[in-house]
């Protein structure tokens, strides 16, 4: 009989979660990042269940490798060399017996928001010149599939490359996508925005221990659900998850939760854009809870509402009893006029002072989006509304994002159906860059007062009144020191969102971006070292002064 290792078909799966460029060129990665990623968890859990099921086939195995670059270096070169063996290039350099196997090798640059897309396509032409089959998913291809009406050319580049476009979701149909790899017949584009899938009683995300103990505090995620009911412009989620929402149910959690604890993770961001509309939220607050109580476990989890899910009877006390440390709200703005024009006509800015001492009395601390640039802005009138949200409403930490015409929203559609400029550089949209212009501000000024709207909110007398309020509610002031750090330090002293933010900065001379030149050693260590010492030197005299 034959031996069933040589009978065995193997589809070498390379998973890549993509970073995106600094100002000078050079990815953005960390020894530790903040924020995990719920497509990778995603795509590795339903991958895991299409091998264990042996839905490619009996004697098909799926060989699994998954990274993170905002936390882990891509070996480029280590994947080529896997890979590259079962490409044609490959086999006309070492003889056809390897292909005569059956064996197939595979990379998906999954996740690709826009401003990473740029880094997305430098990696996928590095392998693609080796022959390698490279796939591109996430919200740029989505959202510019579900609302342009052809490819834009980065798209298109991407196609004339031969790489394939993944528009839409996994659950489903992966196994249809990897089964055209296996068999050497991948479809330039698989657009799947007209069908979005169920995600209750489908595999669950996950990533091994290995890989989220690259995340700060060892974070997992998950989606509890998708889709979003509201109309927001600038907003994504609406038009690449849809506005019909899609739910897991409380035995979904129970077993991804499970299976995390028993790798030893108790900490969890569930990334539901809106967890408050979510109709199964107390079945699965109530089963986080009991699961907390039965394991004896602290749980810490991060969740996203609106502003009025304090109107929702008892999701504030079931969030506590769940674990739930700390909870973002969309709060956006306060100007009613810039809530208006971007269709945000859920937020009552009247509620929202009740709205945040609530979650203060079960001592969750609450953070909140600001966005800079809705048509009523002036620099003045932006320093006026901090100086109002400081004195008026006990939100604890404020994040701050330029209005930005993403791809998939209703902005970037309208303005490119006008024809109007929007800069061409995808690698700026990242919420933190100008990236069109205002009506009432140059680039310049609009960039400026975003640069100086961090320092207005974290003044020391600001973060003196946080941590006073954190003393008054019972808390500990210490959590306002440790997330000011991660907030204001992070764009202070490495200038870089928090949302992109982590532990100590790594920056590789060969990994820039390929528009640029390599800099020559001499110039770039130097300098790095120079850099080091001037960031973390100040940051940790920032971090006394504050402690």
């Amino acid at each position: 009989m034959p031996n069933s290792a040589e009978t065995t078909r193997r589809l070498h799966i390379e998973l890549i979660k993509p970073s995106h460029y600094d100002d000078d060129g050079y990815v953005i990665q960390w020894r530790k990042a903040w924020i995990p990623s719920n497509t990778l968890s995603s795509l590795y859990g339903i991958t895991q269940d299409i091998d264990a099921r042996k839905l490619l086939g009996d004697d098909v195995k799926i060989v699994l490798n998954a990274y993170d670059e905002t936390n882990t270096v891509i070996p480029v070169d280590d994947i080529i060399r896997r890979l590259g063996q079962f490409s044609d290039k490959g086999s006309s350099e070492k003889g056809s017996s390897v292909n005569r196997s059956g064996d197939r090798g595979l990379v998906c640059l999954v996740g690709v928001q826009s401003n990473q897309f740029p880094r997305a396509m430098d990696m996928a032409r590095r392998f693609v010149a080796k022959g390698i089959k490279v796939a591109i998913g996430g919200f740029h291809a989505s959202g510019c599939m579900a609302m342009l009406p052809k490819m834009p050319p980065d798209l298109q580049e991407a196609l004339d490359l031969g790489i394939s476009l993944y528009a839409g979701e996994g659950e489903g149909r992966l196994d249809d996508f990897y089964r055209d790899a296996l068999n050497d017949d991948l479809k330039p584009v698989y657009n799947y925005m007209q069908d979005l899938p169920g995600i209750d009683n489908e595999p669950t995300p996950f990533l091994p221990a290995a890989m989220v103990s690259r995340y700060g505090g060892s974070v997992a995620c998950f989606d509890a659900g998708r889709g979003c009911p509201f109309q927001c412009s600038f907003c994504t989620i609406i038009n690449v998850q849809g506005r019909k929402s899609r739910f897991r149910d409380a035995d979904d959690i129970e077993r991804l939760v499970r299976a995390n604890v028993e790798q030893g993770i108790c900490r969890f961001f569930i990334t539901d854009d809106n967890f408050a509309r979510n109709r199964n939220w107390e079945a699965i607050f109530d089963r986080l809870g009991d699961l907390k109580d039965e394991l004896n476990l602290p749980f810490s989890i991060i969740i996203q509402v609106d502003t009025l899910c304090h109107k929702i009877e008892n999701f504030i006390p079931k969030a506590k009893r769940a674990g739930v440390a700390r909870v973002f709200i969309g709060l956006e703005n306060i100007n009613p006029d810039n809530l208006m024009s971007a269709k945000k006509r859920q937020n009552r800015i009247t509620e929202y002072r009740q709205m945040l001492q609530e979650w203060r009395q079960q001592q969750i601390i609450t953070y909140a989006g600001y966005i800079l640039g809705f048509p009523a802005d002036t620099p003045e009138r932006i320093e006026h509304d901090i100086e109002v949200l400081k004195r008026e409403l006990p939100v604890d930490l404020l994040e701050f994002f330029c209005l930005t015409p993403l791809p998939g929203s209703e902005d970037h559609k309208n303005l490119t159906l006008q024809g109007i400029d929007m800069d061409p550089d995808m690698n700026i949209y990242d919420l933190e860059h100008v990236c069109t212009g205002h009506a009432r501000m140059s680039k310049d000024e609009w960039q400026g007062i975003y640069n100086k709207a961090w320092e207005l909110y974290y003044s020391d007398e600001h973060v003196a009144t946080l941590m006073r309020r954190m003393v008054a509610s019972g808390n500990k002031p210490e959590r306002i020191w440790a997330h000011t750090l991660q907030f204001a330090g992070c764009m202070k002293f490495e200038k870089v969102h928090p949302l992109q933010g982590g532990y100590f900065r790594r920056k590789i001379r060969s990994q820039r971006r390929s528009s640029m030149p390599l800099e020559n050693p001499l110039i770039f260590y130097p300098r790095r070292l120079r850099e080091i010492l001037g960031t973390y030197g100040p940051f940790a005299w920032y971090a006394i002064r504050l402690w």
